[in-house]
């Protein structure tokens, strides 16, 4: 049985398995602490093992080993946190929202990260992750990191002199326009309420305009969200689009590519 086993791939198996535990420490969905972390260890073991025998090759040893292992643990950080920073961004929708309908104050905690998080920010951010299973995305995450070792082989330092910046600018820009798609109809919607609010206060100042307009506004919102849910799965849709192309622009990146 010990014949079986090639002890020269035991350092390219390392070097696999480092950049996939980084990776599921930091990508949505898998590094929640719903997930157990002998589950998540368990799950980048055994994916190592298969990607491992698919290369099969040993290393070309012209760098110092502990170079290369921080450079894959870099690597797996980066690309999780990337796909994090995008997906975080319905949380910032939510917060918009929940500014505009006076539920700012009553943040909850969110049991996945264990972060204050605002509370249809969370309603959607729960959505999102559903929409992401249902249509296998959490497969398209794996698949892309399996991608990132024909990008960025493991012998290869990470390119230093790409356009780290101008990605970062263009990520932020396009996510925060889904963001604000995503909180359009809501806001539209409450600052036409809050301006008949203001009329109402103007004309009828035997009215409690701070009394009606909080129950107000909560009823219109929840009308407003129920017939605009549809709006709000294809800008997840863009979402997802969005984070699986900034991973693979990242990856050309830091590939040197």
């Amino acid at each position: 049985m010990i014949e079986l086993i090639d002890l020269t791939l035991v350092p390219t198996f390392m070097l696999v398995f480092a950049r996939l535990l980084a990776f599921f420490i930091t990508v949505p969905f898998f590094s929640y602490r719903t997930i157990p972390t002998p589950y998540r260890i368990g799950f980048a073991f055994f994916l190592s093992l298969i990607v491992t025998a698919t290369f099969a090759e040993p290393l070309d040893m012209t760098l110092p080993y502990f170079v290369l292992l921080v450079k894959e643990i870099a690597v797996g950080l980066f690309i999780g946190l990337i796909a994090y920073m995008v997906m975080s961004i319905v949380q910032i929708a939510g917060g918009f929202i929940d500014f505009q309908m006076g539920f700012a104050i009553a943040n909850v905690i969110d049991p996945q990260t264990g972060a204050q998080s605002p509370i249809i920010g969370q309603f959607f951010y729960m959505f999102a992750i559903l929409f992401l299973l249902a249509t296998d995305g959490h497969h398209l995450l794996i698949n892309g990191i399996l991608h990132s070792y024909n990008v960025i082989p493991l012998e290869r330092l990470l390119n230093f002199s790409g356009n780290y910046a101008e990605l970062i600018i263009s990520t932020f820009n396009r996510i925060f326009v889904i963001a604000f798609q995503i909180a359009l109809p809501l806001v539209g919607s409450l600052f036409l309420v809050d301006v008949a609010l203001g009329i109402i206060a103007r004309t009828v100042p035997q009215v409690n305009v701070f009394v009606v307009g909080l129950p107000l506004k909560i009823t219109v919102s929840f009308s407003v969200l129920f017939f605009f849910m549809a709006i709000y799965f294809m800008a997840a849709r863009l979402l997802f689009q969005t984070m699986f192309e900034v991973m693979d622009q990242l990856m050309l990146i830091l590939g040197g590519g």
